[in-house]
């Protein structure tokens, strides 16, 4: 026994932490699988979402500090977006802990089934399929062939079929439009308060708005979805919710799986993964309700 814990159920715990941080790597969506773990070790909801806050912390570092070289010369907006997921990650760490716990038991099967809806829509695979698309007519355009390509715009305009717009340089600040700011507050919150599948509805945000190239609006997404995170945990801390044991083991799993993930979804289809994270977030939307309601 090691605080209080078999030797058998940390290893479940970290085996968990692995999946998570895999899955966190690929589509996005770690607490998918570490959260229904922690449940199925009979951890009350709202310790076990404040656990799980601090273990998932383990796939976050890596990407944090893998973004900056995307995020140079935009400290600024960074320092803005981290600010917000912060405040929204202290908000939605209070929400958890003020309201009543059975207010979280009922909200959390439709705020699984939206992450997983979102993750069915997959706003990642579209905006760098976007930028993908633009890269490539900045190519071609740099080889003398505009004349082709305005022709080929112009046709696909007549016939209804006009081009999304993609950003292939960084919009200035002020520019960015004000829905943004509340869109990534909201995540924010969310991300605080449960937060599985918050990184892809921050990512799905910023997409739309357009404020820059994929790559920038991929890495802002990480250093949110890391301030919301990180604060989120300390207010848990502060007020004693956190299982240490489970959370320790959980994080070391996290990120052992965020570590192995890259070789190994090379390999893997993005599709059948994402099909796979949304069967296993409705699986799971359908067995916490019919328990819950």
């Amino acid at each position: 026994m090691i605080a209080g814990y078999s030797m058998l159920t940390l290893l479940l715990v970290a085996l968990a932490g692995v999946g998570a941080g895999f899955v966190g790597y690929a589509v996005g969506a770690s607490s998918l699988i570490s959260y229904p773990a922690l449940l199925a070790l009979g951890v009350p909801p709202v310790i076990a979402n404040a656990s799980n806050t601090v273990g998932v912390l383990g796939t976050g570092f890596g990407g944090a500090l893998g973004a900056r070289k995307e995020l140079r010369g935009l400290h600024l907006r960074a320092a803005i977006y981290v600010s917000i997921g912060v405040i929204g990650g202290i908000l939605g760490a209070l929400l958890l802990l003020e309201l009543d716990p059975k207010v979280f038991e009922c909200v959390v099967p439709p705020l699984i089934a939206l992450s997983s809806a979102a993750i069915a829509l997959n706003p990642r695979g579209r905006a760098e399929a976007r930028q993908a698309a633009a890269d490539a007519r900045a190519q071609v355009a740099g080889l003398g062939l505009d004349d082709t390509v305005a022709s080929t715009d112009g046709h696909a305009a007549r016939n209804g079929h006009s081009r999304p717009l993609v950003r292939t340089q960084t919009e200035p600040l002020s520019e960015d439009p004000w829905w943004v700011w509340l869109g990534v507050s909201c995540c924010a919150i969310y991300s605080g308060y449960f937060g599985a599948g918050a990184g892809t509805l921050v990512l799905a945000v910023l997409d739309a708005a357009g404020i820059g190239p994929f790559h920038q609006v991929n890495a802002l997404k990480t250093l949110i979805g890391w301030g919301a995170n990180m604060s989120a945990s300390v207010v848990f801390i502060v007020r004693g919710v956190v299982d240490w044991p489970l959370a320790i083991v959980m994080c070391l799993g996290c990120f052992a799986g965020s570590y192995i993930a890259p070789p190994v979804t090379r390999k893997i289809p993005a599709r059948i993964m994402r099909i796979a994270a949304v069967i296993a977030g409705i699986a799971l939307t359908v067995d916490l309700a019919v328990k819950t309601y």
